[in-house]
């Protein structure tokens, strides 16, 4: 757990992605008052080169038991308060890998005056310290994961400022509203009356846009998580033909044997900026074998996990009995999607159901996985699902923590109109607008505690 004093000590970590033969450089960083003593101790500088800042020196990192050249190293030097942190940070860029990062991280730690940093305190010191707010910070979190460009861009967008804006903007119209009714409630024969009506019209535009948000954060999830679409059907009516189509590369082994896919195959495409994960699933039906039961099981739970489901069947064999029951183990809220599959040989004998009959069946499509005919109607109805043509307007989207805050603020306003209807005193308008403000400034961090960091900052990674 956190504590604001912990922010005295000088910690470190590696702030970047290591792995076995990849990436060409790696960072040690280190933040605190000791930093530049401890980058001072671990890396021999020759000449008569300066330990000042923003200025980068060359080097070598030293094993301090044999004096042996562990990797030649750039030092990046930054005083408090012109960096990341707003603290005195040094970095060292070594070679990239795992062994030689590790090591010249060991020596950083082996120093008396340094330890490990913990999930996010970097970016949690950077809070603490002014260089940034909570959204900000999180935002760089969402940056560093983006799976997509546009995932990429809202991102950036809140690394901007755009959610602090936006929801400062809004705390600041309700503090306004807030301090003329608390006016009223001490100077009232001093002071004209309230417009009643006015203030109540603003809290609704307040209430509107805060809605509008918590919208729109539903759509920047798909955007971030990405939509997990799970392909279920009878054995043998293309659904791996399918996956391979779509994610353009054989994942999954096609046969005419009934029964083939066993297991759980994924596979990840973006369409029109949105992550998504395809999971062909084993054929369901009822079979003595021991690991197509297993196989069958498993696609029993990828469907209660779906975000999506695309039913697929055999439009040459026409909507049949097993079909249907398919259709009805499907959760009843779940967007589902029919998929005739087989188009070029299609000899349709029975129709599947009316989609218009059910609101959450989008319109059936038909398609051949051999020839890929009707690949682009399959696709624009999986961009309809996730609402593609919302999502390219979005400039922010609020993660699930600032959408719950959102959310909370907004009921909070909705309860004034309550009190509003019941011709209450202006004392009781103040608690719910109080309430809105506090969680607006929860979610930006203008009112943070240590329990609301620990909460944020233990999922970001080390070194973030």
């Amino acid at each position: 757990m956190y504590s604001l004093s912990q922010t005295e000590e000088t910690i470190a970590a590696i702030a970047t992605a290591v792995a076995a033969g990849q990436g060409g450089i790696a960072v040690v960083r280190m933040s605190g008052k000791a930093a530049k003593e401890v980058g001072q101790s671990v890396v021999s500088i020759p000449g008569s080169q300066v330990w000042c800042s923003h200025r980068v020196l060359y080097g070598h990192v030293l094993d301090e038991g044999n004096k042996e050249h562990i990797d030649e190293v750039l030092v990046l030097i930054m005083d408090g308060p012109r960096s990341f942190t707003g603290e005195d940070v040094v970095e060292i860029h070594c070679h990239g890998g795992l062994i030689t990062v590790q090591r010249v991280l060991n020596q950083v730690l082996a120093h008396p005056k340094v330890r490990r940093a913990l999930p996010g305190e970097f970016s949690q010191r950077a809070v603490l310290n002014g260089r940034l707010d909570v959204t900000q910070a999180e935002a760089i979190s969402d940056l560093i994961s983006a799976r997509s460009k546009k995932a990429a861009q809202l991102a950036m967008a809140g690394v901007d400022g755009g959610i602090s804006r936006r929801i400062t903007a809004l705390r600041e119209r309700l503090l306004d509203q807030l301090s003329e009714i608390e006016a009223r409630v001490d100077f009232e024969d001093e002071l004209p009356p309230l417009d009643e009506t006015k203030l109540l019209d603003e809290l609704d535009e307040i209430y509107l846009e805060l809605n509008e948000l918590v919208e729109d954060a539903q759509q920047g999830a798909y955007i971030r998580q990405g939509l997990k679409i799970v392909l279920i059907g009878c054995p043998n009516v293309g659904k791996s033909s399918l996956l391979n189509l779509l994610s353009r590369r054989e994942k999954a082994i096609v046969t005419d044997l009934p029964g083939t896919t066993r297991d759980l195959l994924e596979s990840e495409i973006i369409l029109e900026g949105v992550p998504m994960t395809l999971l062909d699933t084993a054929g369901i039906r009822k079979t003595d074998h021991v690991i197509e039961q297993e196989g069958i099981e498993r696609s029993h739970q990828a469907l209660r996990g779906a975000d999506v489901v695309m039913l697929i069947f055999d439009l040459a064999a026409g909507w049949s009995d097993q079909d249907q029951k398919l259709l009805e183990l499907i959760p009843n809220e779940l967007p589902k999607i029919l998929v005739g599959n087989k188009s070029d040989i299609q000899s349709r004998t029975k129709a599947p159901p009316n989609c218009t009959e059910d609101s959450s069946i989008l319109p059936n499509v038909s398609i051949s996985a051999l020839t890929g005919k009707g690949e682009e109607n399959l696709i624009q109805a999986l961009l309809k699902v996730c609402g593609a043509n919302e999502i390219h307007c979005l400039e922010v989207a609020l993660n699930e923590r600032q959408r719950d805050l959102a959310t909370q603020a907004a009921e909070a306003l909705a309860r004034t109109k309550d009190v509003a209807n019941q011709n209450l005193p202006w004392d009781f308008w103040t608690i719910d607008i109080r309430e809105a403000i506090h969680k607006l400034g929860e979610l930006t961090g203008a009112e943070v505690t240590e329990e609301i960091l620990n909460r944020i900052f233990s999922r970001f990674c080390i070194g973030k």
